[in-house]
């Protein structure tokens, strides 16, 4: 979530068609309806090489460990090297008006609908400066359920979160409304990066921006209860903010 600004000088007074048109069109907001060509994600399942299989169904069987309360001494997550052995790639948004809550959402890559969109327990500017700080590990639990009930563990609809071993509240996973669609659109080019976006919210009044920030992830199936995001920071550049966003049914 960035600094870099864009606004939007929409007026109501009228004016003559040759000063109309001769002045630029203000960029598109993420209230404004509009034409999508997003595409949906593909359902192929990548097939992994043999010697990862083996790996991940070895590792299965160790207890699987995540920064929540319950385990506050945990300042480094899992060791190197598991979740890139395992993990394959997708797109993760956060955005959310500065004083309104932030949501997450995750896409197979930046033009495909969401497949999961998630409001947290935290506000946007709250995250911001959790950011800022460097390192950030976001928990989401939830209860297990018995081996006969087949829900994915994606498909919970509410979660307990932590954020750096504090509870902050509850999760919401929700379907993509009109506006985070709108949002994906806009963002549709980018592939990595930070800013903010102009908007209408309530919670901000007429002049209210949108944050957002864009990574690429790693997803890490642990097993049928846990699933780990990991944020990849852009090559070359290992000085930027650690994000791990960890689902675990407990």
């Amino acid at each position: 979530m960035g600094d870099p600004k864009c606004r939007s000088n929409a007026t109501s007074s009228e004016k003559s068609p040759a000063a109309t048109s001769s002045k630029p069109k203000s960029p598109p907001t993420p209230s404004t309806r509009q034409t999508l060509s997003l595409v949906q994600p593909s359902q192929k399942k990548k097939q992994q090489p043999k010697m990862v299989r083996v790996f991940r169904s070895v590792f299965r069987s160790f207890p699987i460990i995540t920064p929540v309360c319950k385990f506050p001494g945990l300042p480094g997550g899992l060791p190197d090297g598991y979740h890139r052995m395992a993990g394959s790639r997708i797109t993760g948004t956060l955005f959310g008006y500065r004083k309104g809550r932030v949501s997450l959402s995750m896409q197979e890559n930046p033009r495909c609908f969401p497949t999961l969109v998630v409001e947290l327990a935290m506000l946007t500017n709250v995250l911001q400066k959790e950011m800022s700080a460097g390192m950030v590990r976001i928990a989401l639990e939830c209860e297990k359920r018995t081996e006969k009930d087949k829900t994915k563990l994606l498909d919970e609809p509410l979660w307990t979160m932590y954020c750096n071993g504090k509870k902050n509240g509850y999760g919401v996973k929700r379907e993509a409304s009109d506006e985070d669609l709108n949002i994906m659109e806009l963002l549709k080019a980018v592939s990595m990066g930070a800013g903010v976006l102009p908007g209408y919210s309530n919670v901000e009044g007429p002049d209210g921006e949108l944050a957002y920030m864009r990574a690429h992830f790693e997803q890490v199936v642990g097993s049928r209860d846990s699933e780990t995001l990991y944020m990849l920071s852009p090559e070359g550049n290992n000085n930027g903010p650690e994000l791990s966003i960890f689902f675990v049914r407990v």
